[in-house]
């Protein structure tokens, strides 16, 4: 978009001198039907923003009143929830006849559905740091008495070191004791089977927060894999297998994954709400109690490698010095036979003593090796840390025993050539170039459409690249 088209999309000054005075507009970040996201400086303190800008003289009369009675409600919801590392803090609000403004903090990483859509899928170790952030937001706003009702990963903002920013409270409600909510709202793939029901039948008994732990049971499982669970082309069919639950872990992705995500989704998305797991029993569950030291122990990996190669350093002096020393002790041994060869009487005591001789230059040898070693140790002081490094790499290498049954077989070059696409790193490349070669697909919001995707992988292509290079 021109620069020009951009500047008649600022709101004229007259209608928002409050804004003005304080924050300087820049570039557009994000658009919607009826507002516009920019990015904007404090003019005092120089701090970044985002400005989210609705504007009322865009919609209809009678769906401005609700719009900005919407509005309203949101705000006072946001500061109901402000404070909390993981939702989105509301900085400033302005309100004139024609224009709302919302400055919210600035989350430079955009939402977590553009860098989901960047990297196809995510690990375990960056699912359970995302999800755990996620849990504790949710959390927080429940500890508040309020539904969210339209998690997903469009309303998850990300900040410079992925930690989740919760936005979007549009469709947020504020719970009095014992109620339930009847209204139909959220996104189709995100939805809670007690909230369909509310559209289908009359006497539907409602819903409640635990729609919340179902949409984060739909998050976790496209974290993991790159697409929802219930999705499906009809979205007829996709409402059917959200209403019984139906799902699977049979597709390839799954293979490398291990089974305490699996059973958190599967405890997310029960049917019946009263058997759902809670917020809190989430944040207890194993799979954030565990540790994939594979996965997880970057820093230690770096320092352990410094540890062997000071400790490497003294097996070459070790060695060194072994070597100067046996080549002394052959050539005395040489001696020692020349002297034997002109000496018959000394035959009998020869190998007593070159044996002695070889015991004490071994001796020597050794000697001088703890000599040096324990000089070294007398310049390194106690280091708790690199103890406590010491003892986490025994823990590790009794885990990696433990989950050597998780293991999977190695697959066989008969089964590669008829299906690349079980070959984790070549999965990989066929869904990046998914992505590549449909990106124009991907829209946010009802469709889904991140999902289809997947069901038009340029697969044929690839395959026979990969043939190619197998050739090659």
């Amino acid at each position: 978009m021109a620069k020009d088209e951009e500047d008649d999309l600022l709101p004229d000054k007259d209608a928002a001198k409050g804004f003005y005075a304080k924050y300087e507009p820049k570039e557009i970040l994000g658009r919607g039907i009826s507002s516009t996201v920019r990015r904007c400086i404090e003019k005092e303190t120089g701090k970044e923003f985002a400005a989210k800008i609705i504007d009322l003289g865009a919609i209809e009369a009678g769906d401005s009143n609700h719009m900005l009675e919407a509005t309203r409600q949101e705000i006072q919801i946001l500061r109901q929830v402000m404070g909390h590392k993981y939702i989105i803090e509301l900085q400033d609000v302005f309100e004139s006849d024609a224009f709302i403004f919302l400055v919210f903090e600035l989350c430079r990483q955009g939402e977590l559905f553009d860098y989901l859509t960047s990297v196809v899928t995510l690990s375990e170790k960056k699912s359970r740091y995302i999800m755990r952030q996620i849990f504790e937001g949710v959390d927080y706003i429940h500890s508040k008495n309020i539904v969210h009702r339209d998690l997903k990963p469009e309303n998850i903002l990300l900040d410079d070191c992925l930690n989740v920013k919760i936005t979007d409270f549009g469709f947020a409600r504020k719970l009095k004791e014992g109620e339930k909510l009847f209204d139909l709202c959220g996104t189709p793939g995100y939805l809670a089977p007690e909230t369909l029901k509310c559209n289908m039948f009359e006497d539907a008994p409602g819903y409640s927060k635990e729609v919340d732990i179902w949409a984060c049971g739909v998050i976790m499982f496209t974290l993991l894999v790159g697409c929802p669970p219930f999705w499906h082309r009809k979205q007829m069919v996709m409402l059917r297998n959200i209403m019984e639950g139906k799902y699977s872990f049979t597709s390839p992705e799954w293979a490398d994954i291990s089974e305490d995500p699996k059973d958190l989704i599967r405890k997310c998305l029960v049917v019946d709400p009263s058997k759902r797991i809670t917020v809190t029993e989430a944040l207890k569950h194993p799979f954030f109690n565990t540790v994939l030291f594979e996965q997880d122990i970057g820093p230690l990996k770096r320092s352990l490698s410094a540890k062997s190669r000071r400790l490497s350093r003294i097996a070459d002096l070790a060695l060194n010095v072994t070597e100067k020393k046996s080549h002394l002790l052959r050539r005395q041994a040489a001696e020692a036979n020349k002297q034997s060869a002109n000496n018959s009487d000394s035959v009998n005591s020869s190998p007593s003593s070159s044996f002695s001789a070889c015991r004490h230059h071994l001796c020597s040898c050794f000697s001088n090796i703890l000599a040096r070693y324990s000089h070294l140790r007398k310049q390194s002081q106690f280091n708790a840390r690199k103890k406590f490094q010491f003892a986490i790499l025994c823990i590790r290498a009794m885990v990696r025993i433990k989950r050597l049954r998780y293991t999977p077989e190695p697959l066989r070059a008969e089964d590669a050539l008829r299906d690349p696409y079980r070959i984790k790193v070549l999965r990989k490349v066929i869904d990046g170039c998914a992505f590549r070669v449909y990106g124009h697909w991907v829209k946010k919001g009802e469709g889904q459409n991140r999902a289809a995707l997947f069901e038009n992988t340029p697969r044929c292509e690839v395959y026979n690249l990969y043939i190619n290079s197998l050739n090659r």
